[in-house]
């Protein structure tokens, strides 16, 4: 990997909430699941192969009783995802940084881009980019490398794409840079030569 500078700021890859904890929950579509995965193991494999650093986050719920209670042994990585890691982190809230050590170990290591992937889109993903954006990370959010499901409140669904085209309205060129996971592969490709 060719050495960071201003055009080319060393980057590492949050891998959030890919935990063996949501195919438990009554929302889990395994369909949607199945389109994801594949873009979410390319990243981890483009990542790994150009020498990003790969940082898991695992979402916890002590006392929960539910797949996020670490009681109940699900805060684990999900199936096809154990990867080795940099560096993991445990959260108890919606980001990545607010109740971890995240931030620090990142500005020790002079990491000032971050690539968004996990689950779910719209919560811990946005959630995470938000703050990054605002702690003055470059972030990149690879959108088809997160993960969501339908949502219904008063009788109206949104589905997994309209939640996702929210959150990449929501977030681009505020939050964020709103990226495919090819591009970005292509991206950290370049940066190499």
């Amino acid at each position: 990997m060719a050495p960071a500078n201003a055009s080319n700021p060393a980057t590492a890859l949050l891998l959030i909430d890919v935990q063996a904890s949501f195919p438990a929950k009554e929302y889990w579509v395994e369909s949607l699941a199945n389109a994801w995965k594949p873009k979410q193991r390319a990243l981890l494999d483009a990542a790994h192969a150009e020498g990003i650093p790969v940082v898991r986050i695992f979402h916890e719920a002590p006392g929960s009783q539910g797949p996020f209670d670490p009681d109940q042994g699900m805060i684990q990585p999900l199936d096809g995802f154990d990867d080795p890691t940099a560096i993991t982190f445990h959260k108890r809230v919606h980001n990545a940084f607010s109740d971890t050590g995240l931030e620090q170990w990142l500005c020790e290591r002079a990491i000032s881009r971050l690539a968004i992937s996990g689950i779910r889109t719209e919560q811990c993903c946005e959630t995470t980019a938000r703050v990054a954006s605002d702690l003055g990370f470059e972030v990149d959010f690879v959108s088809d490398a997160t993960l969501t499901f339908p949502m219904t409140r008063h009788g109206v669904t949104w589905s997994a794409e309209d939640i996702k085209a929210r959150t990449e309205l929501v977030l681009e060129g505020r939050f964020a840079r709103i990226i495919d996971t090819q591009n970005m592969i292509d991206e950290w490709q370049t940066r190499r030569d």
